[in-house]
């Protein structure tokens, strides 16, 4: 023993192998995973197992395509049902609010932010792998199906001479139905794309947007919806402006407008707007205290519904109110497949960025509570969702990040839950709906604002990715400035391409690092 001691380590263990670079490493490590990846081999894997099926494959592959056959048939019903009860309903509430409000930035009539809400959680239960995450509207995908209605829809398309008072007016009618279709078209275009993506096992799509570039982009879109809601807030008369440098001519014109506030809307969004987000903070700081969040988005939206019913806030002080709430269901619509040619970039812009939000989001849950999501059936479950929905005159599907954090905080299991929440959505649909008509537009875009608390929060991720690494610094702040000054998809495709910049400088500058060092050994 006490020989072996007097050895050094180094000359009693030798280790040696070759320097790695990043290209080698790869190379070496994930060439075989690549080559068992590739499509060609998966289709004819998959062609061979068609052919040679058993029972027991037939039941895996149809597990594998409604992964609620898994799960539902060990459901802990004593366990579990109330959970998803109270679940289902305290998010069926913020649901009802937020699809009304996330209506006004896809630019559509708000009612049909209630569709938008109901329909794509129907689907989802059946396809999707995630047990938490809330499927329905989320601000940053509303906004983009914003730029791209105002687009092909704008107002200028739609005047009218009115020969009674000698003047030139907006048919708000036929401008609403036109931007219901191009919303819907939307939809179901993305939701093509994603399910053509989940066939082709493209999942790992998903790795290439980055968390910096994700952030970067979401809290530049959190601008974006600040910029277009404030306007809503003062009641002012704005253009509405898209592609490259539209938020700096909204501003202007909002500074232009400012004295024609109207102070009924703007006190009235600014008491929502300090409202929500203090009872917003005091549910996450005692959120271990209390079983179930404050729901102070209903409860502001019942009160101010009552105030401007009572007043009589629209015709007194000329308030912009919600006015047409739609009951009941409306008959299913094919998309306007002459619009496919000038909507398929953001289309699939729209389609990576939902899928690759919602993915994220689930994965986080599936860690917290051990289970798997499945990249590839993600991407068939938000594709088939965006194309049902479609049909029935929704906008984009994803998930938002407060509705899932109410599902898990107030006990949700399972996608159980998300049925109840469809089921709440239904009634609103039904008959409270048009309780909410006197509601005023200033309220729902105080409560759009709140729900932006947690993207703007993003700006204090500079200083600690700079410490971390320069380069997602780099990537962060180009993804995030190029979104703000050019137009939101413009930008996120920029993002991408920087981004993948940045890697070929590291690739370069890792190898030519290595030379350097191999030529001084």
């Amino acid at each position: 023993m006490e020989e072996r001691m007097d050895v050094p380590l180094c000359d009693e263990y030798r280790i040696s192998r070759k320097i790695y670079s990043e290209t080698t490493f790869q190379q070496e490590n994930e060439k075989t995973e690549l080559v068992q990846k590739s499509i060609p081999q998966k289709l004819k894997n998959e062609c061979r197992l068609i052919i040679h099926c058993t029972a027991a494959t037939a039941c895996l592959k149809l597990k594998q395509f409604f992964p609620v056959l898994s799960w539902l048939p060990k459901y802990r019903l004593k366990e579990w049902l109330i959970h998803d009860i109270i679940s289902g309903l305290c998010t069926g509430l913020v649901g009802t609010l937020q699809g009304l409000a996330f209506a006004l930035l896809a630019e559509v009539p708000v009612g049909y932010g209630l569709y938008s809400s109901f329909f794509p959680i129907l689907t989802y239960f059946f396809l999707g792998t995630s047990r938490h995450i809330a499927v329905g509207p989320f601000p940053v995908i509303c906004l983009m199906v914003g730029q791209v209605v105002l687009a092909l829809a704008p107002d200028e398309k739609f005047i009218i001479a009115n020969s009674t008072l000698n003047e030139t007016q907006i048919d708000y009618e036929a401008r609403d139905a036109a931007r219901v279709a191009i919303s819907s078209t939307l939809c179901f275009l993305s939701g093509i794309i994603q399910l053509v993506l989940g066939v082709l096992q493209f999942g790992f799509v998903v790795r290439y947007l980055g968390d910096p570039l994700v952030r970067g982009f979401t809290t530049a879109a959190a601008f974006q919806v600040f910029i277009s809601q404030i306007k809503l807030i003062f009641n002012i008369p704005s253009t509405n402006y898209s592609g490259v440098l539209s938020i700096v001519y909204t501003t202007i014109d909002i500074f232009a407008n400012i004295s024609k506030t109207n102070f009924a809307d703007l006190i009235a969004g600014l008491i929502t707007l300090v409202l929500c987000l203090v009872v917003k903070d005091l549910n996450e700081r005692y959120k271990h205290i209390m079983r179930i969040p404050i729901p102070i988005e209903v409860i502001v939206a019942i009160v101010a519904t009552g105030i401007s019913y009572g007043v009589n806030l629209e015709e007194t002080y000329n308030a912009a109110i919600v006015k047409n709430v739609p009951s009941g269901f409306i008959p299913p619509v094919a998309p306007d497949v002459s619009l496919f040619s000038q909507m398929i970039v953001p289309a699939f812009s729209i389609g990576i960025l939902a899928y690759a939000l919602a993915v994220s989001l689930g994965k986080v849950y599936a860690t917290k509570y051990n289970y798997e999501i499945d990249g590839n059936q993600e991407f068939i479950a938000f594709g088939v969702s965006n194309i049902f929905s479609g049909c029935f005159s929704c906008f984009c599907a994803s998930t938002a990040l407060s509705r899932s954090a109410v599902q898990e905080s107030t006990g949700g299991k399972t996608q159980i839950a998300g049925l109840i929440t469809a089921a709440v959505v239904m009634i609103s649909l039904l008959s409270i709906g048009t309780y909410l008509e006197p509601l005023q537009k200033s309220v729902l875009a105080a409560i759009v604002i709140s729900n932006l608390k947690g993207m703007f929060w993003q700006v204090v991720d500079i200083p600690r990715l700079w410490r971390q690494n320069k380069w997602d610094t780099a990537i962060w702040l180009f993804t995030c400035f190029a979104s703000l000054l050019l137009d939101i998809d413009l930008g996120l495709l920029a993002g991408i391409i920087f981004g993948l910049f940045t890697v070929l400088l590291r690739v370069q500058y890792i190898l030519k690092s290595t030379e350097h060092d191999q030529d001084c050994c």
